[in-house]
């Protein structure tokens, strides 16, 4: 298994189940199998997928630390790059969709809605990671401050559950939201207990 992940095949089988999903919806819009409501169905997927991918992005290090398999973690930043494109295309289907890429509207739509200024507040900073994310960045901001730059995806995995709260609030449904909100509880309280142990 650990000589599978080292080998080249493994980044290419995660790569391409991660556009899976993104082919799944492709198909949907060209044989027009998403339902009555095509637009809300790909807001709605390209949303869940960015968040899905965003909890598997950070299970890579307690994976890596729990099984002793440190080969997993030339995956992160794959993973976390597959998050961006999922994320980029939620806000572009919102942008065309719910918006018809009026920026002007997008503009003042922002601060109007509680669950459009977290996800855009999300989005920035992933984009920033996302900019960040080669190795000559690192030699280029140095490994402190690139560390301490990425560490804010903590904060984007906090900012995308609420983005996702307020959204179902109108609706009142929260289930899903709960179960994500536990699984990134659970990987963010991970980690907290693995820094005081190496302290």
């Amino acid at each position: 298994m650990r000589a599978f992940l080292r080998s080249r095949s493994a980044w290419w089988l995660i790569l391409v189940l991660g556009l899976l999903p993104l082919t799944g919806l492709v198909w949907g819009v060209v044989a027009d199998q998403l339902g009555v409501n095509p637009a809300e169905t790909l807001i709605r997927s390209t949303g869940d997928w960015a968040l899905r991918l965003l909890c598997l992005t950070l299970a890579v290090t307690p994976l890596r630390v729990m099984l002793g398999w440190p080969e997993l973690l030339r995956f992160r930043r794959l993973m976390g790059l597959l998050t961006f494109t999922y994320a980029c295309l939620h806000l572009l289907c919102y942008a065309g969709f719910d918006m018809g890429f009026v920026w002007a509207d997008i503009v003042h739509d922002i601060p109007k809605r509680p669950f459009v200024l977290v996800g855009s507040l999300a989005f920035v900073v992933l984009c920033a990671l996302a900019a960040t994310s080669w190795n000559g960045a690192i030699h280029r901001m140095g490994a402190r401050n690139w560390q301490a730059l990425h560490r804010s995806i903590y904060a984007i995995a906090v900012l995308a559950i609420l983005h996702f709260w307020w959204m179902r609030a109108s609706k009142h449904n929260f289930a899903e939201v709960w179960v994500y909100g536990l699984i990134l509880a659970v990987l963010l309280f991970w980690r907290v207990i693995n820094r005081i142990k190496r302290q």
